[in-house]
């Protein structure tokens, strides 16, 4: 098998790769409906909360509560943030680090109401067989901290509200430089009974699709939840809409996500006590994930406090593992995890040294061409010799025809002579798949490639080169390989094979700029090692031919 079968191999299994995976994404198979997914969301659980649901189960003074609330805006380094102070929730979050993926001169825009809702909320209900309202997501809450700016290295929002005999204070404390939000609630029960309560921790989204992404490379869009006992599960608004949601619904352990391509919402509740998990749709085209933990008995006049991490900003994977270790699988690789994660550490260990993303890519291929040497020298000695003895194969299949029992067997013997492996050509190119596809993933799933610049006109190495000239000398150095190797005698394999730089190459002017950078690479390199050895091969060639004459 010669070179041009392999990267007709290594066209087709891409192909393939590419359809698997766009059909994963968009026609996963309904799984079960259990009894407990099928639950009316207009009921009120024992442990969901009874506005949960937002606006199925609204207050009946719902429109003077609406007027009297107010946006709040709290600035830091990393955040824009907007609460509203009716339920003390977050309404808005800029990411000022992070430009918007359609307007560079903006910031992204993660969290939002209005024409889009993606929300986070927070609250306290009673059991089920009581009518309850403490404060939760429709109480008007009143802000009492009086900084709206960082100017140190934390800063403090802090609301407070009183219903049904319980006070919260609740308290916001963003820090310098980091995305995780801590979240605490201090509950003192001002009246004359016991209360038992529970507290919700919630994340609330509609159906709006992310701006941004890559042509043919559909990223996920959707809830997820970790549990020690269950590990990562995913669960799609659409299996929501069908009551088809398979997920983890108690735990003491793990975390609820919204995730979208480069970005996450995450609640991670104090572990170690049991929380109930609930996924639901909460209205028209409203979806919300919240996990539920009971407060137990609050005596008169006595207190419980809360803890829980909020993170609202990008998958980067180094500050979400210190947050909680597996809080980092939000990165989402899909079954190439096993490739990607070392991958990945290895080009962040080269990136510390390097400090560019383009240039640790470039790097990276010539650490995977070294890696793969050996195997690519003896297929280009393979190739080199297969060229040499292109004419006297052109002869044998002159001489028998159409007799392919004998011509096999005299290019079998041609091959024994000369010491011609003639499947030399096809490993190496087979093994540079697994790393192809692999880097696709890192590239498509890993925030730190979004605008990442290398140099000149490739200011952001997740999108496709905007004037497509890494596409176009990806195709120009692959029709310089072609012309390195031998021509197929089939006139017509040969028409096919000269146009296979056009095929692959189209492919690549909507895959990232970071990709086709490596292929670049990879070609050059494959260049210049098979020109050296092709040059030796024959120099030694015509050596033996002087000593022998």
């Amino acid at each position: 098998m010669d070179i041009r079968r392999s990267i007709l191999w290594m066209i087709f299994i891409f192909s393939v790769f590419m359809i698997w995976n766009n059909w994963q994404m968009y026609n996963a198979p309904v799984k079960p409906v259990t009894t407990a997914s099928t639950t009316s969301t207009t009921e009120q659980h024992p442990s969901a909360p009874a506005t949960m649901a937002g606006n199925t189960t609204v207050p009946s003074n719902a429109a003077a509560t609406q007027q009297a609330s107010e946006k709040i805006t709290v600035s830091t380094d990393v955040f824009n943030l907007t609460f509203d102070t009716l339920g003390a929730q977050l309404v808005r979050a800029e990411l000022v680090k992070y430009h918007d993926a359609e307007d560079k001169t903006k910031p992204t825009i993660l969290l939002e109401s209005g024409e889009k809702t993606y929300t986070v909320q927070s609250g306290l209900i009673g059991p089920a067989n009581l009518q309850k309202s403490y404060p939760k997501q429709d109480t008007v809450f009143t802000l009492v901290s009086d900084q709206k700016t960082l100017s140190g290295d934390t800063l403090d929002v802090i609301f407070k509200a009183e219903a049904d005999g319980l006070e919260v204070t609740r308290t916001y404390t963003l820090t310098k430089g980091n995305y995780a939000i801590a979240v605490k609630d201090n509950i003192v029960n001002k009246s004359t009974q016991t209360q038992t309560p529970s507290q919700y921790l919630q994340i609330t989204r509609d159906h709006h699709e992310p701006t941004g992404g890559v042509a043919m490379a559909p990223t996920y869009n959707g809830f997820a939840v970790y549990s020690d006992a269950e590990r990562f599960q995913k669960v799609t608004l659409d299996e929501i809409e069908k009551n088809s949601a398979d997920y983890v619904k108690s735990a003491p352990d793990g975390w609820i996500s919204f995730i979208q391509h480069f970005f996450v919402t995450a609640w991670v509740p104090q572990q170690g006590k049991d929380h109930a998990v609930q996924i639901r749709k909460a209205g028209q085209n409203l979806y919300a994930i919240s996990t539920v933990e009971s407060l137990g008995n609050i005596a008169p006049g006595a207190s419980a406090n809360t803890a829980a991490t909020l993170w609202v900003g990008p998958q980067d994977q180094k500050a979400l593992s210190k947050i909680d270790p597996t809080l980092d699988l939000v990165v989402d690789y899909g079954w190439l995890t096993f490739l990607a994660r070392p991958m990945f550490a290895l080009m962040s260990w080269l990136h510390s040294w390097i400090g560019n993303w383009g240039w640790t890519i470039v790097v990276l291929t010539i650490l995977i061409k070294l890696l793969l040497f050996p195997l690519s020298a003896a297929s280009y000695k393979s190739m080199a010799k297969m060229k040499n003895i292109s004419p006297r194969m052109q002869a044998l299949r002159e001489q028998y025809g159409d007799d392919r029992q004998k011509l096999n067997a005299a290019m079998m013997e041609m091959y024994r002579t000369e010491k011609i492996n003639p499947l030399g050509g096809c490993l190496p190119i087979l093994l540079q798949i697994p790393v192809f596809l692999t880097l696709y993933r890192v590239l498509l799933a890993s925030v730190e490639m979004r605008g990442a610049p290398w140099i000149g006109w490739i200011t952001d190495l997740s999108v496709h080169d905007p004037y497509y000239i890494l596409p176009a000398i990806m195709m120009a150095t692959m029709f310089f390989q072609m012309k390195m190797n031998p021509t197929p005698p089939d006139p017509m394999q040969a028409r096919i094979m000269m146009i296979m730089p056009l095929v692959f190459g189209a492919m690549m002017f909507m895959f990232p700029a970071g990709l086709v950078l490596y292929w670049v690479v990879n070609n050059i390199l494959s260049i210049i090692q098979q020109w050296f050895i092709t040059r030796n091969l024959n120099k030694a060639a015509n050596e033996e031919i002087l000593t022998h004459r």
